[in-house]
């Protein structure tokens, strides 16, 4: 049985893991991992950063191995092609499974190209320093509305309303409805999570034909009124002649909300659970607020809002000193490539000021994110106003919840005391 000395759950310090030499040096069931994985993601790593699980796939958590692998050609995004995946999530035929076979996260080569050319405008650095000032208000309005006391939830009052308010708008759908959106949202990220149960998939598999049947709602009138969103762009535009269909369109804005919505709410979350487990950095952010500018990267290189992509290799691949046969799934260890202490010293903790990061949160290659520029323009914009905003910015206990993810790492709940 592993036993874990000092936990520090995420502080800065590194903790270690003993294991008797039988034991699994990685499992992604184990219920562990969601409070603070990464004394046992330096486990791996000091014992081998590629390893071959006895359950059959590959995990790599090596900065190096990982960078290499997500620009590796001869790795595939497409999942929905291997019978057992699908079987997993519902059946070939399920709703979930159906849609995910036009999500652009999940084709590669020209189907990859195809559609996200057409969303790449809508994320570009233009595109949204012009919708920058949208932003403001919205967090203006958001943190109106959250005011000051004791024990107020971060998460649900300010890092969840944020990001899906902005997606709304940029998607083309009321903001009236963000909560319905964010809930949908919430239960089809799942589909990424290499472990499933019943209750998820049935709830993953409801939430998707939920959300399909109200994109296509608003699709009808836009294919009738274009307007200046992405539901329009997609709804008009065309490829090589071809426009896409109405399923691929609702596919794809389904996608996006994951895009642009999940991976900021986490960056937020952990960003100032980060910050308040680190006063020295929380005071020389006040001291200086322009270092958040780059100091962003810090915060999804220190606890990444997405810790895991998987990949199936279409042909023998040679990383790290090994040889993954053919056929083989693998599991790129994001968050733990980022505290690789052959990349960055003293990786356990948080340093605003570090330089030459580049975290590997938002992926690489191909499919790096298409939200990533927009979730750290948020995560600027929200770090900058609440230390503006609160002199006093305290953690109301010291113990948090994680949410029951694999891939994606975030709190059920941030409580604090604000004071202005």
């Amino acid at each position: 049985m592993a036993r874990m000395n000092d936990a520090a759950h995420g502080r800065s310090g590194v903790s270690t893991i003993e294991a008797s030499e039988d034991e699994v040096l990685y499992n992604p069931r184990d219920p562990r991992m969601r409070d603070d994985p990464y004394p046992f993601y330096r486990r791996l790593q000091q014992a081998a950063p590629v390893y071959r699980t006895p359950f059959g796939f590959w995990v790599v958590s090596g900065y190096p191995e990982v960078g290499k692998l997500l620009r590796e050609p001869k790795l595939t995004s497409e999942f929905h092609r291997d019978k057992k995946w699908a079987e997993h999530r519902g059946g070939w035929e399920s709703p979930i499974v159906t849609d995910t076979r036009k999500w652009m996260l999940m084709l590669d080569g020209s189907a990859h190209r195809r559609i996200r050319g057409l969303v790449n405008p809508v994320f570009s650095a233009l595109a949204l320093d012009r919708i920058r000032e949208s932003i403001a208000g919205i967090l203006d309005d958001i943190l109106d509305e959250m005011g000051d006391g004791d024990g107020i939830d971060l998460i649900s009052r300010l890092a969840l309303p944020v990001p899906v308010t902005v997606i709304c708008g940029l998607v083309g759908l009321p903001v009236s409805d963000r909560e319905l959106c964010r809930k949908w949202t919430e239960e089809i990220g799942h589909v990424v999570d290499p472990v499933l149960d019943d209750r998820t998939r049935e709830a993953m598999n409801t939430s998707v034909t939920e959300f399909r049947d109200y994109i296509r709602e608003h699709l009808t009138d836009r294919r009738k009124n274009p307007q200046d969103d992405i539901l329009s762009r997609l709804a008009t535009a065309e490829v090589d002649g071809e426009r896409l269909t109405d399923d691929e369109v609702v596919a794809n804005v389904l996608l996006l909300f994951n895009a642009g919505h999940e991976t900021t709410v986490n960056l937020i979350g952990n960003g100032v659970l980060a910050l308040l487990r680190h006063p020295d950095q929380l005071a020389a952010l006040r001291a200086e607020p322009g270092i958040v500018e780059e100091g962003v990267d810090e915060f999804v290189r220190y606890d990444a809002p997405v810790q895991l992509v998987a990949r199936i290799a279409t042909g023998d691949i040679e990383v790290g000193g090994h040889t993954i046969p053919a056929y083989s799934k693998i599991m790129l260890l994001l968050g733990a490539a980022n505290r690789d202490p052959r990349r960055y010293e003293d990786p356990d903790r948080l340093l605003l000021t570090r330089e030459n990061i580049k975290p590997l949160s938002f992926g690489g290659g191909p499919h790096y994110c298409i939200g990533a520029m927009l979730g750290k323009l948020e995560g600027r914009m929200i770090f900058t106003e609440l230390l503006r905003r609160y002199r006093r910015i305290e953690l109301t206990e010291d113990r948090v919840v994680w949410r029951p993810h694999v891939n994606f790492r975030g709190l059920t709940e941030l409580r604090v005391d604000l004071a202005h």
